[in-house]
């Protein structure tokens, strides 16, 4: 195998939820089979990485400083879903069950890791909280143990000091699951299902 074969593969391996197996599948078929492909693929990978980005506001992708979303002046500014990743975001408005704001924490407590509340997205949701106009916060995060471990930061250092309803949603999603792999029914079961913290 030669070396730029090999730096291929270790790039696509450093992936999301691509193994070495998955990883040299992609560069063989980039490479080998449809070498066409990889010239689309690079140049969408360009645009994408020029003309996107986060929301200033929510964290969500957007082409703009402002995502769709935050822009959208039909969505419910009292409520403010709290999730993990865009993907999760994604999730819940394929559902079509919320319409409020959303805000994009970009991961979770996990101190084993070295991730603390510096490194997730907690500046902007503080400076949303400021005007008054969120009345309730719904975290939408997994109940695993960083899950949990942030949404009690969350409720302990950010929305304790504010007169803000904070819910949960947790029935319906299975232990140790996250909103990004759950079915509409089950969001929805989730979301109606939200208890006070």
């Amino acid at each position: 195998m030669t070396p730029q074969y090999q730096a291929l593969v270790q790039a696509l391996k450093s992936l999301p939820g691509l193994g070495y197996r998955s990883a040299e599948k992609v560069a063989l078929h980039l490479i080998v089979e449809n070498p066409k492909a990889s010239t689309g693929l690079v140049d969408c990978l360009t645009q994408a990485a020029e003309a996107l980005g986060p929301c200033h506001t929510c964290g969500n992708l957007a082409e703009n400083q402002l995502c769709s979303l935050c822009a959208s002046e039909e969505r419910d500014s009292s409520q403010l879903c709290i999730v993990e990743g865009v993907t999760d975001l994604f999730a819940m408005e394929r559902a079509g069950i919320f319409r409020g704001l959303y805000h994009v924490l970009h991961g979770k407590l996990a101190p084993v890791r070295g991730v603390g509340p510096e490194n997730l997205n907690l500046t902007s949701l503080e400076n949303r909280l400021e005007d008054g106009k969120v009345k309730e916060v719904i975290l939408a995060l997994g109940n695993d143990m960083e899950g949990e471990a942030t949404c009690h930061y969350l409720n302990q250092e950010i929305f304790g000091k504010r007169e803000i309803q904070v819910t949960r949603i947790g029935f319906g999603l299975p232990s140790g699951g996250g909103v990004t792999y759950a079915d509409e029914v089950t969001l929805r079961s989730a979301l109606d299902g939200r208890k006070s913290m």
